[in-house]
């Protein structure tokens, strides 16, 4: 993604804000049912994953204790004291905070805090991620590792922005050694702004690790589960495949802190902390405590695929930091360790239980394989230097799991070079997709709908991996999530149904984003501590992926005067499948013609529309546009629609 920032300037091309067309006649969208086309991918529309705008901690994982284990850069970043006022002003605390590394819980994570009280009812907080999401009637589980050296027991009050206390537990029966303690609270409030105050009664030390508040109804009420109604939007959108974890965050600024799956799995007090690379990357939104705890880690987003019904798509580090940044390359003799982590993550994915790390995978609850079919290697890379590294891995891959298909980056831009050239290796090095990434203006998608209709078909299959549409431009903060943008994707996307056999995988990016700590727009999904909402973007990528066909078919016009069109069969539920996008401001009849095979009884109709592109969602609006459904009669293999103006229309009919 960040690659974008540079090159965007050589391609982004100077358009009109919007496309004027004249006043559009009837149209008649013919569909030849008789010379179906190519398969269709079951995955063809999915969703991509990155930790960027506090998307995971703070978000889809939702811990709302911010630097739980003390490793950020600032280990007390987060906690402060509790500081009492009396008439003369504040009272001096009753003991004190220190942080220490000596004898720790565990090594991994080496710091810890040290609470000193001097004076019985020493307290201190942690504000959270830009506050607390709480919600009456809710449970929250709250827990610790302790040590204590003196105290009994540890108070927990969870308090409003008003200060009143909605909630509260106790941690007791401390014996002196490192044991993780909990209690479950049960909110009588609602507050996204809520704190966790800790309060010692008793004189003394008290050591604390991995302090949490976590919420007990997760994704099917798992331990360390996922928020819940984020991951409902992913479940509703019935998504082919899921790639993560980036992206940007694959690579790091620099090799040490790349991504490295194997310290995001097994227990999670033991999955070090780093900083994310999204901490400074951008001067206009700074997040200097934005750090990884891995609590969603390699595991967690195996599950959450299999939970959704998404394949699973894993980017890896193939020996390059983000070349935006420092460019930072692994030698070719130390690249033995990068591949040693792909084979040994087939293993954990797929291995039997007794396998070294299939076993670790079992014992994380989840015997079974998870089915991974596909690797990329890694993101957004160019130059001789990514080619003779992605030959290393796909030798070692090849030979090791011929069953596994690997995904090459096609760099950061869709023209030009570096995109040429990388193209021209990998038609010779044959891997089985090729991830192309765009972040361009809507007047560029609506002008690139034809953009696959001559590619070879013979070549590697594309990955769209990354794409949205930018009003204002890459990487702005002004970038809006509205109409205009939304109806040029699903203009756009009629394209890459259409040229199916070629394209195979598509995503939106990025997918989520707090609305207090995002660092880039547009997004895909928009949440705070308590809420969450799917944008017009949102809705065009479920509409697009829960109404693919399994087989292309012959529609004609595909462009005209502001109509896109697309056609699918649906060879499972025998039925048509014809997507009609009008981009222009005037109301349009249309006639669907079906010839090939018999059409009649009513249509299924689905309509996305807004007469305003400037037209948003919002936390008070959360479905200002959304999709409406209505049905349509057949008759004589015709049906006669009226397009509203600027829409998006999907017409499943029935056939024979």
């Amino acid at each position: 993604m960040i690659q974008a920032l540079y090159f965007a300037f050589v391609y982004m091309v100077l358009m009109p804000h919007a496309l004027l067309h004249d006043a559009p006649a009837a149209a008649t969208i013919s569909v030849d049912l008789g010379h179906p086309g190519a398969a269709i991918s079951p995955q063809m529309f999915g969703i991509f994953f990155e930790d960027i705008n506090f998307a995971a901690d703070g978000g889809l994982y939702p811990e709302l204790v911010k630097n739980r284990s003390f490793e950020f850069n600032d280990p007390l970043m987060g906690w402060h004291e509790i500081m009492a006022v009396d008439a003369k002003g504040i009272v001096p605390p009753k003991g004190e905070l220190d942080i220490r590394t000596e004898d720790p819980q565990n090594a991994t994570n080496a710091h810890y805090l040290r609470a000193r009280v001097y004076e019985t009812g020493y307290g201190f907080y942690n504000t959270g991620f830009r506050g607390m999401g709480i919600q009456s009637g809710d449970e929250y589980r709250f827990s610790a590792y302790v040590r204590s050296n003196g105290p009994k027991s540890v108070r927990a009050v969870v308090t409003d922005t008003e200060g009143h206390e909605i909630g509260s537990g106790q941690l007791e029966g401390f014996d002196g050694t490192w044991k993780r303690y909990e209690t479950v609270i049960r909110a009588t409030g609602t507050d996204q702004h809520a704190r966790l105050n800790l309060y010692v009664d008793d004189k003394g030390s008290v050591d604390f690790d991995m302090v949490s508040l976590y919420p007990v109804d997760t994704w099917k009420r798992r331990p360390n589960g996922l928020r819940r109604d984020l991951v409902q939007l992913l479940y509703d959108m019935h998504p082919g495949f899921i790639r993560f974890p980036g992206g940007c965050i694959v690579e790091g600024r620099r090799l040490a802190n790349r991504y490295r799956w194997k310290a995001t799995v097994g227990d999670i007090a033991e999955r070090k902390t780093i900083v994310n690379r999204w901490n400074d990357e951008l001067d206009y939104r700074p997040a200097p405590d934005y750090f990884q705890s891995f609590g969603l880690g390699f595991y967690e987003y195996f599950q959450l695929a299999e939970d959704i019904g998404a394949r699973p798509l894993p980017i890896l580090n193939c020996g390059m930091a983000c070349q935006f940044n420092s460019s930072e390359t692994a030698s070719v003799d130390q690249l033995k360790e990068y591949i040693q982590d792909a084979l040994d993550l087939i293993e954990f994915a797929n291995g039997p239980a007794d396998s070294p790390w299939g076993k670790l995978r079992a014992q994380m609850g989840h015997p079974a394989p998870f089915h991974l079919e596909m690797i990329g290697v890694g993101n957004e890379q160019w130059g001789d230097r990514y080619i003779d590294r992605y030959k290393l891995f796909a030798a070692a891959l090849r030979q090791k799991h011929p069953e596994i298909r690997l995904v090459a980056a096609a760099g950061p831009t869709p023209a030009g070079e570096p995109f040429d050239s990388l193209w021209a290796n990998w038609r010779q090095l044959h891997p089985d997709f090729v991830d192309e990434h765009y972040y361009m203006s809507p007047e560029w998608f609506l002008s690139n709908t034809g953009r696959y209709d001559h590619y070879d078909r013979s070549g590697p299959k594309v990955f769209a991996g990354e794409y949205a549409a930018q009003t204002s431009g890459v990487a702005k903060s002004d970038n809006r999530n509205n109409w205009r943008a939304a109806i040029s994707e699903a203009a756009f996307m009629t394209g890459l149904e259409r040229n199916g056999d070629v394209v195979q995988m598509a995503s939106y990016a990025p997918l989520m984003a707090h609305a207090e700590a995002w660092q880039w727009t547009p997004d895909q999904i928009w949440f705070d501590n308590l809420r969450s909402y799917g944008t017009p973007d949102y809705y065009v990528q479920a509409l697009f992926a829960t109404n693919t066909g399994t087989r292309i078919v012959p529609v004609t016009p595909r462009v005209k005067s502001g109509l896109y069109t697309s056609g699918a069969l649906d060879e499972r539920s025998h039925e048509l499948i014809v997507k009609a996008v009008n981009d222009t401001g005037t109301a349009r009849a249309a006639e669907i013609h079906v010839a090939g095979m018999g059409a009649s009884g009513n249509a299924k109709v689905i309509t996305l529309a807004s007469a305003d592109l400037n037209a948003e969602n919002s936390f008070e609006h959360p479905k200002a546009i959304s999709p409406e459904s209505s049905t349509a009669e057949v008759r004589s293999g015709t049906l006669s629609v009226e397009l509203r103006p600027y829409s998006v229309n999907v017409y499943r009919i029935a056939v024979q």
